[in-house]
């Protein structure tokens, strides 16, 4: 017999952030304000050890097909490498898409915000990149120059000339709230990708938002972040004998740091724009709420990378930065002021800045490195799952769990809950096999559960496996290192040197990892000739204190540059 008191086939809405640190969110550690999350997690079930791949492209590329992100043919960003089909730039046809397989199913889909998986240009004529990968409804947008100067929008079919000085991120919450109220003319269940851009860079938020942050971050970058780590211990979230990181080697004690107030300015914006984010997130649930859809919908929330050290062009000390991102004017004609200058106060549509690596230190409070590494501060990120129906009804709420998951297994769990079916063939391609394991079992109550495979990453060099609680990890052009993340997630005693004969074995298991998931020695292409705009002439892309290697053989389009 049927259990009648068990869940239908759920509604999903997965959310991302973009380049949010570990512990921004209230519920993880953070002083930002985000009571909309907050509850989600409360009522929900949070997730200490959810892993990216590093950098935005990639994460979206794996979260979006359940594989490896050269699997897809985005192993970098959206450029494209001749002759390498692992980092063409642009979602292969070896793959399919959460969409198009609940679609498949019998989903309604949509996407609002941001895409950042190129375009197939041999199906051009199919219509935009959403609509060649399965989702019916969409709002988006070429790249992310900022949060109030905009030119163009797509919705659905249509080009929509921009209007007026609406701050992006409301925008996307919006158009997400569309798709939810359009459940009242479709008896299907849905799928809704809701891709946020805050709080990538540029700081630019509302004044209503910055001004509940003016003031709160006087204490600076060491306070905050010892702050942090204490409340992510006391929750739970973190085990009490993981100690903090060292502040990052390029950044000064704060005591020593000139511009205090125009430093604490910079996080309050950074804060807004979570703040503003939150409450967008808090909209939509409103109109779970007002559709009586809210016990039947599964809400995931994560993001794409950790906090972001790098500059695109923010640094007018390099006289090589590429400006060609930014958009020079303001709607209403003023000139839009670029750089991490104290001489300008930040968060207007007429700056456009970053916060900087001691901030993004901040941001991925406990652990050490940022976006684009492979040290837990580059792929740990926070992950709510609430579905009422499932989770709180099972007696999970408020539950943490320590199990951990990667992109591909969130895909297989979408896959899993919605019924479909992974295909082995799809549009007459055979499709590469899931990478993918679907942990339904733990929002159910199966703690024990664990994956089979072993996690791994490779970005721009930096290299990483995961086997338990041992994981192998190198920078670019560096030699291995070795962490036990059960006694030390910080990474802070490096065991390579007393444990070979363990670094050969997991060496080994990457190498066989990167022969399957199709990722090469970086940079890839790199005898062909090259060229990349905007980069200082070493072939690096500037970033205080650290240099950020890109390969020889990319070329860039003004609708694929980089983020």
């Amino acid at each position: 017999m049927p259990d009648d008191n068990a869940p239908k086939r759920p509604n999903i809405i997965l959310i991302l952030a973009d380049d949010m640190g570990y512990s921004d969110l209230c519920c993880y550690g953070g002083e930002i304000s985000t009571p909309n999350l907050d509850r989600l997690a409360e009522e929900g079930m949070r997730f200490s050890q959810m892993y990216n791949t590093a950098r935005c492209c990639p994460s979206r590329a794996s979260l979006l097909t359940g594989l490896n992100p050269h699997q897809t043919g985005v192993g970098h960003m959206g450029n494209n490498i001749e002759g390498e089909p692992s980092y063409q730039g642009y979602l292969n046809n070896r793959c399919v898409t959460i969409a198009e397989v609940l679609r498949d199913a019998g989903y309604r889909t949509g996407i609002s915000g941001k895409w950042h998986c190129g375009s197939d240009p041999e199906r051009a004529d199919e219509g935009h990149p959403q609509l060649q990968r399965g989702f019916e409804q969409m709002f988006w947008f070429e790249g992310g120059n900022g949060y109030f100067n905009h030119t163009r929008f797509f919705i659905d079919r249509t080009a929509v000339e921009a209007s007026g000085t609406d701050y992006l991120t409301d925008m996307i919450t919006d158009h997400a709230v569309r798709m939810v109220d359009d459940v009242k003319n479709d008896d299907r269940p849905f799928f809704l990708h809701v891709a946020y851009t805050a709080p990538h860079w540029p700081l630019q938020a509302l004044e209503e938002n910055i001004e509940n942050y003016r003031g709160k971050y006087s204490d600076g970058w060491d306070v905050t972040r010892t702050v942090r780590h204490e409340r992510l211990k006391a929750s739970g979230v973190l085990d009490e004998k993981w100690e903090i990181s060292p502040r990052d080697d390029t950044v000064e004690a704060w005591e020593d740091a000139s511009h205090k107030e125009w430093e604490d300015m910079r996080m309050a914006v950074y804060s807004a724009q979570v703040d503003r984010m939150d409450q967008g997130i808090g909209k939509i649930c409103d109109a779970l709420r007002a559709n009586d859809v809210e016990r039947d919908t599964v809400v995931i929330f994560l993001s794409d990378n950790g906090g972001c050290a790098e500059f695109l062009c923010e640094d007018r000390d390099n006289s090589n930065v590429d400006d060609s991102r930014v958009v020079p004017l303001t709607r209403d004609g003023r000139q839009v002021k670029v750089g991490n200058s104290p001489d300008i106060t930040p968060g207007g549509d007429d700056t456009y800045m970053s916060y900087d690596t001691q901030w993004a230190n901040v941001s991925n409070t406990p652990f050490k490195r940022f976006k684009r590494w492979t040290h837990e501060g580059g792929i740990a990120t926070p992950l709510i799952v609430n579905w009422p129906a499932g989770i709180s009804d099972k007696g999970r709420a408020g539950k943490i769990s320590h199990t951990p998951v990667q992109l591909m297994d969130l895909n297989a769990l979408c896959i899993d809950l919605g019924d479909g079916e992974y295909p082995t063939e799809f549009r007459g391609h055979e499709i590469t096999p899931h990478e993918g394991e679907s942990f339904r079992e733990v929002l159910e109550g199966n703690d024990n559960w664990s994956k089979q495979r072993p996690l791994a990453w490779e970005h721009e060099g930096n290299q990483a496996i995961r086997v338990g609680d041992w994981k192998l990890m190198r920078e670019h052009g560096k030699p291995w290192e070795l962490y036990n993340l059960e006694q030390d997630r910080t990474e802070l005693n490096n065991l390579a040197e007393g444990d070979t004969d363990r670094v050969s074995e997991l060496a080994s298991l990457y190498a066989e990892w990167m022969q399957r998931a199709g990722a090469v020695d970086w940079p890839p292409g790199a005898g062909g000739s090259w060229q990349f705009p905007g980069l200082n002439v070493n072939g690096t892309f500037q970033m205080r204190g650290h240099g950020h290697i890109i390969p020889r053989g990319f070329t860039r389009t003004a609708a694929n540059a980089r983020e």
